[in-house]
């Protein structure tokens, strides 16, 4: 039995035809005007879970960005205060050196005495430094002051903490962003405590000189001094990995933003000549459309 093709039936089957021609297009308008091919997880159910991906992982690397920076600002920090001791340091090793020469009249020796005393201020108020209003040489304890001036040089005085700030970085990668003053400045039952040299220096030069004594905290003090050296080694290398894990973190981020843009950008050229084409198709429905729709039951009866 044939099948009886109505009016109503090409009309039906020429909008759907029109329909379907116009959401291509439309599609590839979207496409345009977003600068995206991936504007819902049904653009594209495989694609998504690579850009959800890229996402999460950018976004992780953004944190990491900010521990960097923060890092980096400790870590300076540190470093520029530790090159002032050590140049305080070294003031006071001249001065023993020129003390222990043995050709210096008393009152000389007395002003001395007076300077490596206000060096030894100048000391404590390094141990005491602060950035953004944490103490940076006492440890995770940053809201409490190390040292007292008048007993930092005794073994009755507190000690400093001695937990490190580990900051990540990466996945199973930290570094310490801080060095504590047990290790800068020496413990209190450590016989080389810089404090303890210094107070020793200066009352082994008045009121009246002991050479001995000068020249035991002078050795001390010596030591010290080579520790310092150590730790401001230690902030540099520190410094020099962070800068290897930036690098890093930098090149991974663009290697990332890459495979995020071809995963969810779209190609302007390619879509303005598929919108064209799309387009071209949409118009020819319609031409076509209005020749088969146009005859009526009066055009068959002339």
């Amino acid at each position: 039995m044939a099948l009886r093709v109505t009016p109503g039936m090409m009309q039906g089957q020429l909008m759907r035809n029109i329909n379907h021609n116009l959401t291509r297009m439309q599609g590839q308008q979207n496409e345009l005007s977003t600068g995206r091919k991936l504007n819902k997880p049904s653009d594209d159910p495989v694609g998504i879970t690579y850009s959800l991906r890229y996402r999460s992982e950018l976004a992780m690397n953004e944190q990491y960005d900010k521990n960097i920076a923060q890092a980096k600002s400790q870590l300076d920090h540190a470093d520029t205060v530790l090159g002032q001791l050590n140049d305080v340091v070294q003031r006071v090793q001249e001065l023993s050196v020129q003390a222990l020469n043995g050709t210096n009249p008393q009152s000389a020796l007395d002003a001395i005495s007076i300077e490596v005393g206000q060096i030894y201020e100048q000391a404590v108020i390094f141990g005491n430094d602060q950035l953004n209003g944490k103490y940076i040489f006492n440890g995770q304890m940053t809201d409490k002051t190390p040292y007292n001036p008048a007993t930092a040089s005794t073994t009755t005085a507190p000690e400093t903490d001695d937990q490190l700030f580990k900051v990540r970085f990466a996945a199973g990668v930290t570094v310490a962003t801080n060095v504590t003053g047990g290790e800068v400045f020496g413990k209190t039952t450590d016989t080389d405590n810089l404090f303890k040299a210094l107070k020793d220096i200066q009352n082994a030069l008045s009121p009246t000189a002991d050479r001995a004594a000068l020249a035991d905290a002078y050795a001390r003090l010596n030591t010290r001094y080579d520790k310092i050296i150590n730790i401001r080694s230690e902030v540099g290398a520190r410094t020099n990995r962070i800068d290897l894990i930036d690098t890093r973190l930098q090149d991974l981020n663009y290697n990332l933003t890459g495979l995020q843009s071809k995963t969810e950008d779209t190609d302007m050229a390619e879509t303005i000549m598929k919108y064209n084409q799309e387009e071209a198709v949409y118009q020819a429905s319609l031409s076509t459309g209005a020749k088969i729709i146009s005859p009526t039951l009066i055009d068959y009866l002339r």
